[in-house]
């Protein structure tokens, strides 16, 4: 029994993605001040302006499919590969956007990661790069980052205030607006719900999914390789989540049935159903019903399981099972390397 066990962990550390640590320490390396990050060798197709439009969109695709160890191996030789072509005599405003992009790309996936200080170092310089770029869409998408860290750091009145400042100066006209430029303010205002919520303003919350709703009446962008993922569906899943925070769990699984039913085109966001009817599962009690929409999630998005916040929830769920009446609950926490 113990060759077997020793066996499948042996085999188990093979198959698992190599050295994302490491991964890790080069995208906040590239971030820092004056990084020296080494310059990927790459053909020159793929420093053409189309080759690194096409990059960027990659690495947001592989964000959406939640492959965040890919993800961390791409983005350092990614941004620096941008900032070498920004620093020549090309379309410098292009440039930087596609740049402040790759910015966002890291601080989202560094907030997944729960590492906070490094996303900081991120929104900084997506921020600077989208203000070079004077285009209102690149902007918005920074501030929504910006936003994001603030509320995960419970700044959420700044939160709020940053994103309803910056959405003012969006909206209206919708049926006027590109699909990239809504979609733009629809995420803008989805993190706002999430911010308020987080701060318990019910009325906010409420005020930010009625406009995101108007917005999502023009677009519809629900696809991994879309340049960015807002749709009605994805503003269904922000007010199944928003229920969830206000502690309102009835309310929120009575949302997430439809949503269940719905063809959900992209990992991280299905993912996302499951793991927020799990946190309301849980608020219930229903620690069963919870471990099974856990594991539904990892079918959608592995690597996005393993973040830190959905095992701290495993974690929560597998010990509040005091008579462990659910060991298969208690084998996944141990898997997932939950802490005890």
């Amino acid at each position: 029994m113990h060759r077997r066990t020793f066996l499948a962990a042996s085999i188990a550390a093979l198959a698992a993605p190599a050295a994302p640590a490491a991964a890790h320490d080069n995208l906040v390396q590239a971030l820092m001040p004056g990084a020296n990050t080494p310059i990927s060798a790459v053909s020159a197709g793929l420093m053409d302006p189309a080759g690194l439009r096409g990059r960027v969109a990659q690495a947001r695709s592989l964000f959406c499919t939640c492959n965040y160890v890919e993800l961390a191996r791409t983005l350092p030789n990614l941004i620096a590969d941008l900032r070498q072509a920004s620093s020549g005599t090309g379309d410098t405003a292009m440039l930087s956007g596609l740049l402040a992009t790759a910015y966002q790309t890291a601080g989202s996936l560094l907030v997944k990661q729960s590492d906070h200080g490094s996303a900081w170092l991120a929104v900084g310089r997506a921020m600077a790069e989208a203000e070079r770029s004077g285009d209102p869409v690149v902007l918005a998408s920074s501030v929504r980052v910006h936003a994001h860290v603030l509320a995960r750091e419970k700044h959420t009145t700044q939160a709020v205030a940053l994103v309803r400042h910056t959405a003012d100066q969006l909206a209206g006209s919708y049926d006027q607006r590109s699909p990239r430029y809504l979609a733009a303010v629809g995420l803008l205002l989805l993190r706002g719900v999430t911010a308020a919520s987080s701060g318990g303003d019910r009325a906010a919350t409420e005020e930010f999914l009625t406009e995101a709703r108007d917005v999502a009446r023009y677009v519809a962008l629900d696809r991994p390789d879309a340049w960015a993922n807002f749709s009605p569906t994805n503003v269904a899943l922000h007010a199944v989540s928003a229920s969830v925070v206000f502690g309102d769990a009835g309310t929120a699984l009575k949302a997430a049935r439809p949503l269940m039913r719905r063809h959900i085109p992209v990992p991280e966001r299905r993912a996302a159903l499951w793991v927020e009817a799990a946190r309301a599962y849980s608020q219930q009690g229903r620690l069963a019903d919870g471990y099974q929409a856990l594991r539904i999630a990892e079918t959608c998005a592995a690597q996005d399981v393993r973040r830190p916040a959905v095992r701290n929830l495993v974690a929560d769920m597998a010990a509040r099972d005091h008579r462990r009446a659910l060991p298969e609950l208690h084998h996944f926490s141990r898997r997932l390397g939950a802490p005890a």
